[in-house]
């Protein structure tokens, strides 16, 4: 008769072994999930932004072209200027405060372009920083390309991440991420 002493203290080293393993695949799996949810509830916001704008400049035919609706049958050429265009690196001509609160609502195109600055501030990452440097309003022939002809509108976001979390760029090291929307109004 032979005896197995012994035997089931390797199994449970073995069964700890397995199960230390797979917890800390877990953690690793719960820490890149914060990741992809915090990615995506700045995208989702840089989305909404945009498409809030992109409605403020729809709804606003006179600011973008020379003849706009319904004094005429259609639109016709883009101005090369307008209070809606913002280039990187400046902010929008005479911007305000926002004038909008509870007993007043924004009615002017600045004063909804305004309002729509100081929110893309107060929610995308960053602040008035990155709205400042990064984010553009511009038309565009081209992707990535604001030259002031063509009949699109370009519309970037950019936001702030801590180092290596940006899940779309190309340097592993950006803290900028960004999102970029083309549109023709």
């Amino acid at each position: 008769m032979t005896t197995n002493k012994g035997f089931s203290l390797i199994e449970v080293l073995v069964a700890l072994l397995l199960t230390t393993i797979g917890v800390l695949g877990m953690v690793a799996l719960q820490g890149r999930s914060i990741q992809y949810t915090q990615d995506s509830v700045q995208r989702n916001t840089a989305i909404v932004l945009a498409g809030d704008l992109i409605e403020i400049i729809r709804a606003n035919p006179k600011e973008l072209f020379n003849m706009a609706p319904p004094q005429f049958p259609m639109n016709s050429g883009m101005k090369d200027t307008s209070l809606l265009y913002k280039e990187a690196g400046e902010d929008f001509n005479n911007r305000a405060a926002c004038v909008a609160s509870p007993t007043r609502i924004a009615k002017t195109p600045q004063e909804l372009r305004d309002c729509w600055a100081d929110r893309v501030e107060a929610l995308l990452p960053g602040g008035t920083e990155l709205f400042k440097d990064h984010v553009y309003i511009c038309r565009s022939s081209a992707p990535d390309i604001c030259d002031n002809k063509g009949s699109m509108i370009e519309v970037r976001m950019a936001w702030q991440v801590r180092e290596g979390a940006c899940l779309d760029a190309s340097d592993p090291d950006n803290t900028i991420c960004t999102y970029t929307v083309r549109v023709e109004p």
